[in-house]
């Protein structure tokens, strides 16, 4: 039998990459991404006697993390870098395009506000409801609907080159 220690170590080497992700998207930047997650997993440590028996580790990291963001935003704004890499490599087809089509949009999301990227990567990367994005970011329903479509009214606007990958299917 694992003791609880192994256990949350098994967790962090399996989910690690994924959490890195979410909270790129939702800095901007591959160092900031990794202080949230680091953050985040120190407050999962935490609670990990209760979480390690419900199996709802990763739910509550991804919220701890969500938090975290909503919170450092408020306390005021961080200079965003266009980092160099994004942190997932691409699978299979064209790397010169695919790579192209990530820079584009990363550039993109960069130069959407805060709360809009955040509802985007919420959403789109996510794949959370509306009221789930909603209950994480502490905001109401209404709110995700509206920087949702203002959102991506800025991304087709940003980088209409995006339109045929991403905004296809998209209420406009």
């Amino acid at each position: 039998m694992e003791s609880l220690a192994d256990e949350f170590d098994a967790f962090v080497r399996s989910r690690t990459s994924s959490l890195l992700r979410s909270a790129f998207l939702l800095t901007g930047d591959q160092h900031l991404a990794e202080d949230l997650v680091q953050n985040a997993l120190i407050r999962t440590h935490r609670s990990w006697r209760n979480l390690h028996q419900t199996g709802n580790a990763e739910a509550y990291t991804r919220k701890v993390m969500y938090h975290l963001q909503v919170s450092w935003w408020r306390r005021g704004k961080v200079v965003e870098n266009l980092a160099a890499d994004v942190p997932e490599a691409p699978r299979g087809g064209d790397h010169a395009h695919t790579t192209t089509v990530r820079l584009t949009l990363q550039a993109a999301l960069l130069r959407l506000t805060n709360r809009q990227r955040a509802v985007l990567v919420l959403r789109f990367f996510e794949d959370r409801s509306e009221a789930e994005a909603a209950e994480l970011l502490g905001v109401s329903v209404g709110t995700v609907k509206s920087q949702t479509a203002r959102a991506l009214a800025r991304l087709r606007t940003i980088a209409p080159e995006l339109n045929e990958f991403y905004f296809t299917g998209v209420a406009r």
